[in-house]
């Protein structure tokens, strides 16, 4: 397993590098367009200093290396180096054609690309720009701020920047080359099938429990509970609260029938970014 494991990893570093450098020499630098982050600085510094882009994508990186060995591990920051490094290697060394002159093209499908590459990094355990390791450090020292307004934040004053330095245009179509990046990530981490979870308090959990069992076929777990004030009036009544997760699709069809059951079922839905093990898929019927 360990095997796999490596050779899984190593594929999605090897592509994640592919694709993110042919986002980048394929459709990006010939429009003078930047993506966000440490790659979009590192893009706005070559402009600026004429320095070769693969220099400056490792060196700049170097930083966030550094504060990613210290805060999650030798392991990560040394992945994390190599698969910047090969990106270097490869912006220096890789041939990609510029696919398009089309200005619309090149920021969208540049960021598909960029995306792609960094969303496959970081299932491979590693990263290939260090903004989020940046981050994830500010918003636990400062604890108001989450780490996507670190980046968000971030991501301004580089756009601002690009602005100032490549124009109107190139600023917003940058600004689009990196919403489409962060749609990508966002894919490949995710997947497209998102799940919502479901979290129901009633006095009808049983019958709710079997419904969702037996009709709908998901999975489910039950908590003991206590209402703090429902909508009858009880204080410290006991209560069954019903957990499950769907995906989007799903949820309708599921609030459907739990209302049916307990129209004052109180219902909370939450947004669930991955999940690992348990039955998330429907049982077959027999």
């Amino acid at each position: 397993m360990k095997i796999k494991n490596v050779l899984v990893d190593t594929a999605l570093l090897f592509c994640g590098i592919l694709s993110a450098g042919f986002g980048l020499k394929g459709f990006l630098l010939s429009s003078h367009f930047i993506d966000g982050g440490v790659t979009g600085i590192s893009m706005l510094v070559a402009d600026i200093t004429h320095t070769p882009l693969a220099i400056l994508i490792f060196i700049i990186n170097i930083p966030f290396l550094y504060l990613g060995y210290r805060k999650l591990g030798l392991k990560f920051s040394i992945k994390s180096a190599a698969a910047i490094a090969g990106l270097s290697l490869c912006l220096a060394f890789v041939h990609f054609p510029d696919v398009t002159h089309d200005k619309l093209l090149t920021a969208v499908f540049g960021g598909v690309f960029i995306g792609a590459g960094i969303g496959m990094a970081i299932r491979g355990g590693a990263v290939l720009d260090g903004t989020e390791i940046a981050a994830l450090l500010v918003s636990k020292k400062a604890q108001i701020v989450r780490v996507s307004d670190v980046i968000l934040i971030l991501n301004v004053v580089i756009f601002a920047v690009a602005v100032f330095q490549l124009g109107v245009e190139s600023g917003l179509y940058s600004i689009l080359t990196y919403l489409s990046a962060s749609k990508m990530i966002d894919f490949i981490l995710n997947g497209l099938e998102q799940y919502t979870g479901m979290t129901v308090v009633s006095t009808k959990g049983e019958q709710i429990r079997i419904a969702i069992t037996q009709s709908l076929g998901r999975g489910v777990t039950v908590y003991e509970g206590r209402s703090g004030y429902g909508k009858d009036g009880h204080i410290n009544s006991p209560r069954e609260i019903i957990f499950t997760v769907a995906t989007r699709l799903e949820v309708p069809l599921i609030k459907r029938e739990i209302l049916k059951i307990d129209p004052s079922a109180f219902i909370v839905q939450t947004s669930v970014d991955d999940t690992t093990g348990g039955l998330l898929k429907r049982k077959k019927s027999h």
